[in-house]
Protein backbone atom coordinates (compact mmCIF):
# COMPACT_ATOMS: atom_id res chain seq x y z
CA UNK A 1 0.00 0.00 0.00
CA UNK A 2 2.79 2.42 0.93
CA UNK A 3 4.73 1.55 -2.25
CA UNK A 4 1.61 2.24 -4.32
CA UNK A 5 1.22 5.71 -2.77
CA UNK A 6 4.86 6.49 -3.46
CA UNK A 7 4.42 5.36 -7.07
CA UNK A 8 1.37 7.60 -7.47
CA UNK A 9 3.17 10.59 -5.94
CA UNK A 10 6.21 10.05 -8.18
CA UNK A 11 3.95 9.73 -11.24
CA UNK A 12 2.19 12.98 -10.37
CA UNK A 13 5.48 14.81 -9.85
CA UNK A 14 6.75 13.54 -13.21
CA UNK A 15 3.53 14.56 -14.95
CA UNK A 16 3.71 18.09 -13.52
CA UNK A 17 7.41 18.40 -14.37
CA UNK A 18 6.95 17.18 -17.95
CA UNK A 19 3.93 19.41 -18.58
CA UNK A 20 5.74 22.47 -17.21
CA UNK A 21 8.76 21.74 -19.44
CA UNK A 22 6.48 21.35 -22.47
CA UNK A 23 4.74 24.65 -21.66
CA UNK A 24 8.11 26.37 -21.19
CA UNK A 25 9.25 24.93 -24.53
CA UNK A 26 6.16 26.31 -26.27
CA UNK A 27 6.71 29.72 -24.66
CA UNK A 28 10.37 29.76 -25.70
CA UNK A 29 9.46 28.75 -29.25
CA UNK A 30 6.80 31.47 -29.38
CA UNK A 31 9.44 34.02 -28.31
CA UNK A 32 11.83 32.73 -30.96
CA UNK A 33 9.20 32.97 -33.70
CA UNK A 34 8.23 36.45 -32.51
CA UNK A 35 11.90 37.49 -32.78
CA UNK A 36 12.11 35.96 -36.26
CA UNK A 37 9.10 37.95 -37.46
CA UNK A 38 10.47 41.09 -35.79
CA UNK A 39 13.71 40.77 -37.78
CA UNK A 40 11.85 40.55 -41.08
CA UNK A 41 9.49 43.42 -40.25
CA UNK A 42 12.36 45.58 -38.95
CA UNK A 43 14.28 45.04 -42.19
CA UNK A 44 11.31 46.01 -44.39
CA UNK A 45 10.62 49.07 -42.19
CA UNK A 46 14.32 49.98 -41.94
CA UNK A 47 13.87 50.03 -38.16
CA UNK A 48 17.55 50.41 -37.31
CA UNK A 49 16.94 50.40 -33.56
CA UNK A 50 15.29 46.96 -33.76
CA UNK A 51 17.84 45.71 -36.30
CA UNK A 52 20.72 46.69 -34.00
CA UNK A 53 19.10 44.68 -31.20
CA UNK A 54 18.21 41.65 -33.36
CA UNK A 55 20.95 41.40 -36.01
CA UNK A 56 24.36 41.35 -34.30
CA UNK A 57 27.58 42.74 -35.69
CA UNK A 58 28.91 39.26 -36.55
CA UNK A 59 25.92 38.46 -38.80
CA UNK A 60 26.11 36.99 -42.27
CA UNK A 61 23.28 36.63 -44.76
CA UNK A 62 23.15 34.64 -47.96
CA UNK A 63 20.23 35.90 -50.00
CA UNK A 64 18.73 34.22 -53.03
CA UNK A 65 19.91 35.70 -56.29
CA UNK A 66 22.69 37.77 -54.74
CA UNK A 67 26.30 36.98 -55.52
CA UNK A 68 27.79 38.64 -52.43
CA UNK A 69 27.05 37.58 -48.89
CA UNK A 70 25.99 40.38 -46.57
CA UNK A 71 27.48 41.39 -43.25
CA UNK A 72 25.59 43.55 -40.75
CA UNK A 73 26.46 46.81 -42.54
CA UNK A 74 25.26 45.48 -45.90
CA UNK A 75 22.06 44.12 -44.31
CA UNK A 76 21.33 47.55 -42.83
CA UNK A 77 22.21 49.27 -46.11
CA UNK A 78 19.84 47.05 -48.10
CA UNK A 79 17.03 47.83 -45.63
CA UNK A 80 17.70 51.56 -46.03
CA UNK A 81 17.70 51.20 -49.82
CA UNK A 82 14.38 49.34 -49.75
CA UNK A 83 12.81 52.08 -47.66
CA UNK A 84 14.38 54.85 -49.77
CA UNK A 85 12.80 53.28 -52.86
CA UNK A 86 9.41 53.81 -51.22
CA UNK A 87 9.04 50.10 -50.54
CA UNK A 88 6.44 48.87 -48.09
CA UNK A 89 5.71 45.44 -46.72
CA UNK A 90 2.12 44.46 -47.49
CA UNK A 91 2.07 40.84 -46.30
CA UNK A 92 4.40 38.46 -44.48
CA UNK A 93 3.67 34.80 -43.81
CA UNK A 94 5.54 31.71 -42.74
CA UNK A 95 3.16 28.87 -43.70
CA UNK A 96 5.56 26.16 -42.57
CA UNK A 97 8.32 26.32 -39.98
CA UNK A 98 10.39 23.63 -38.31
CA UNK A 99 12.52 24.56 -35.31
CA UNK A 100 15.54 22.72 -33.97
CA UNK A 101 17.06 23.90 -30.71
CA UNK A 102 20.61 23.18 -29.53
CA UNK A 103 21.10 24.89 -26.18
CA UNK A 104 21.25 28.65 -26.79
CA UNK A 105 21.16 28.15 -30.56
CA UNK A 106 18.02 27.52 -32.59
CA UNK A 107 17.72 26.93 -36.31
CA UNK A 108 14.46 27.60 -38.13
CA UNK A 109 13.63 26.05 -41.48
CA UNK A 110 10.72 27.90 -43.07
CA UNK A 111 8.70 28.53 -46.16
CA UNK A 112 8.13 32.28 -46.47
CA UNK A 113 5.76 34.42 -48.49
CA UNK A 114 5.89 38.18 -48.58
CA UNK A 115 4.33 40.89 -50.68
CA UNK A 116 5.77 44.34 -51.13
CA UNK A 117 4.60 47.50 -52.79
CA UNK A 118 7.04 49.81 -54.53
CA UNK A 119 5.76 52.69 -56.61
CA UNK A 120 2.24 51.29 -56.59
CA UNK A 121 3.40 47.93 -57.95
CA UNK A 122 2.80 44.81 -55.83
CA UNK A 123 5.31 41.99 -55.95
CA UNK A 124 4.96 38.66 -54.16
CA UNK A 125 7.98 36.54 -53.36
CA UNK A 126 8.21 33.15 -51.74
CA UNK A 127 10.84 30.61 -50.99
CA UNK A 128 12.67 28.83 -48.24
CA UNK A 129 14.83 30.24 -45.49
CA UNK A 130 17.16 28.67 -42.96
CA UNK A 131 17.82 31.04 -40.07
CA UNK A 132 20.19 30.80 -37.12
CA UNK A 133 19.17 32.33 -33.80
CA UNK A 134 21.33 32.71 -30.70
CA UNK A 135 19.95 33.45 -27.25
CA UNK A 136 22.13 36.27 -25.88
CA UNK A 137 21.32 37.95 -22.57
CA UNK A 138 17.75 36.63 -22.67
CA UNK A 139 17.14 38.00 -26.21
CA UNK A 140 17.01 35.96 -29.41
CA UNK A 141 19.34 37.43 -32.03
CA UNK A 142 19.53 36.44 -35.70
CA UNK A 143 23.19 36.31 -36.78
CA UNK A 144 22.66 34.39 -39.99
CA UNK A 145 20.31 33.18 -42.68
CA UNK A 146 20.17 31.67 -46.13
CA UNK A 147 17.21 32.21 -48.45
CA UNK A 148 16.31 30.58 -51.72
CA UNK A 149 13.39 30.80 -54.10
CA UNK A 150 13.19 27.10 -54.93
CA UNK A 151 9.87 25.34 -54.42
Amino acid sequence: MKARRITIVVALILAVTISSHLAAGRDEQAELLKARESVWRAWFANDTKALLRLVPQDSIAINSGEEKWQDQAAIFQSAAEFQASGGKLVRLEFPRTEVRRYGNVAITYSHYIYETEVGGKHVQREGRVTEVFVLRNGQWTNPGWHTDTEK
